[in-house]
């Protein structure tokens, strides 16, 4: 039975490239590229969402613990809306683009058309296991490519969810899932394709790049960093601290963007400690380990690996530290008074306990912050406009989020990537549809006289004259900008229209 699923429960390079063999096959006899295909895809996809909601739901609750407020928030309706917004937009997306051209080109067509990239590979991380593989393979689909999707190994009840669900709905010739681990992984990027988007760690990120560069494939790398905070003392700091604890704390840490460490003085320190610490007890309760909303760390490596920042911490603790090796769980953490040679500031610390290390002022952060790799978002805390321009051209990251965290991610129209260390590529939006799609340039010359003796300039034996003629014809000519012009023609109308009125109102008082 052809489910489209690739197991590699026994390894070896031949599934793979089976796998590989059928979406190619899929692309070349043009499947995949009809408008009409790549609209029943989505269609479908969305149906799969939407009769599947709780059983997403159930497989993120298995792996995580996910409440299902987050699992619906951060998942599943999060899947639904791009999906929506993609479906709607297509028709407009996957036209050519006709960009301004130059005097020379008066003639001529000058299009840009949307080609698929061709075979694309999605490799989708754990600790977002749904949206993480589905919504970037959804731009894929939807830019008329072959898919092959590998989720997760590590996200056990998602991986399954994944590998039994999607050959249901969606076409198994074209979109194909394939398991496994490292191993499996390692020899599914020995294969050729035409583009590779991976989410997770830098440490991975880089070995799938080497692998992509022996084919001169292109990458998307969603990887992640140390994503700083900067608060100042102009902030309301009770709102402050709702705002950065329920982005660290959402899938308890667990999260790409979640912030991960504080820059501030002593005396904001103080402040946010204690606006945390009744914080977290109004949401939590006075047990956390108890609520029913806070997820759980997704495995023992993962857990020992936190727990050993907490034990070489104790004496930093101000809020939490408590954990449970067999309920995996940590508590929600704060630490202050960090040093930047701390083990907690070593790397990206992926799970909820966040440290504050003190700064005496806003360029103080700023150097911190540069001496650093590149993070994929950078939060600033403030209202004071000089402090915040000062961030915003000082520093480098992937994106900003200004009084907030984490909710730029729900605005579509904001690409959402790294830089250096912390990825390369964007995507959400139209901005996924353009990572998978080649923007083809083409002009287009017909055999018309006139072009044609213009053209014949070019031609041998040169000549000063003909040369002249030449640079006159590709003199860059700027017009003058017309973008005030609707602006000029609707006060024309409404100076007309009063004019108007008035000689009107002129005219009948004089015959009364």
């Amino acid at each position: 039975m052809n489910l489209g699923t690739v197991t590699n429960s026994k390894p070896g390079s031949t599934n793979m490239a089976d796998a590989v063999r059928k979406a190619r096959d899929a692309f070349n006899r043009g499947v995949t590229k009809p408008v009409e295909w790549r609209r029943k895809q989505l269609k479908a996809l969305k149906r799969l969402y939407e009769e599947n909601r709780q059983a997403m739901v159930d497989a993120l609750r298995q792996d995580l613990r996910r409440s299902k407020t987050e699992a619906i928030l951060l998942e599943v309706d999060y899947l639904i809306n791009d999906l929506s917004n993609t479906i709607h937009c297509l028709d407009e997306w996957i036209k050519p683009e006709r960009p301004s051209k130059g005097f020379v080109n008066l003639l001529d067509d000058v299009v840009i058309h949307n080609d698929p990239y061709g075979v694309v590979l999605v490799i989708g991380a754990w600790n977002y296991p749904l949206q993480l593989l589905l919504l970037p393979m959804t731009g894929a689909i939807a830019a008329g490519n072959a898919v092959i999707v590998k989720p997760s190994e590590v996200a056990v009840a998602c991986n399954k969810f994944i590998v039994e669900t999607l050959p249901k709905y969606l076409d198994s010739d074209a979109v194909v899932v394939v398991e496994g681990g490292p191993q499996e992984t390692t020899e599914l990027l020995k294969e050729k394709f035409d583009y590779i988007f991976y989410t997770g760690s830098t440490s991975v990120g880089k070995i799938v790049y080497e692998a992509a560069t022996k084919n001169l494939t292109p990458v998307t790398l969603e990887l992640g960093g140390k994503s700083p905070v900067y608060i100042d003392n102009t902030v309301d700091i009770v709102v402050t601290a709702k705002r950065i604890l329920w982005g660290k704390f959402i899938n308890v840490g667990q999260t790409c963007i979640a912030p991960d460490y504080i820059l501030c003085t002593k005396e904001v320190q103080a402040k946010f400690v204690e606006a945390s610490k009744k914080v977290l007890k109004e949401w939590y309760g006075e047990d956390p380990q108890k609520s029913p909303d806070l997820c759980r760390i997704i495995n023992l490596r993962h857990f020992t690996r936190l727990q050993a920042i907490l034990d070489n911490s104790k004496d930093k603790i101000a809020v939490g530290g408590k954990y449970d090796a067999q309920d995996k769980y940590i508590e929600p953490t704060i630490l202050v008074d960090v040093s930047p040679t701390d083990k907690a500031m070593e790397d990206e610390i992926f799970g909820p306990i966040l440290p504050i290390v003190p700064i005496e002022n806003a360029y103080e952060a700023i150097k911190f912050i540069n001496e650093r790799e590149k993070p994929l978002v950078s939060y600033v805390f403030t209202e004071n406009k000089k402090a915040l321009e000062n961030f915003v051209k000082n520093t480098t990251s992937g994106g900003m989020c200004i009084n907030d965290t984490v909710m730029h991610m729900s605005v579509e129209t904001l690409p959402f990537g790294g830089v250096g260390y912390s990825g390369m590529g964007a995507y959400h939006g139209k901005a996924t549809f353009d990572t998978f799609t080649h923007k083809k340039s083409c002009l287009v010359k017909n055999f018309a006289v006139i072009g044609e003796k213009l053209a014949s300039n070019r031609y041998p034996p040169y000549s000063d004259s003909k040369l002249n003629f030449v640079m006159a014809l590709m003199r860059k000519r700027h017009t003058p900008s017309l973008k005030f012009l609707p602006y000029l023609v609707a006060f024309a109308f409404g100076a007309g229209l009063t004019y108007g009125i008035v000689a009107w109102n002129k005219i009948t008082s004089e015959d009364l």
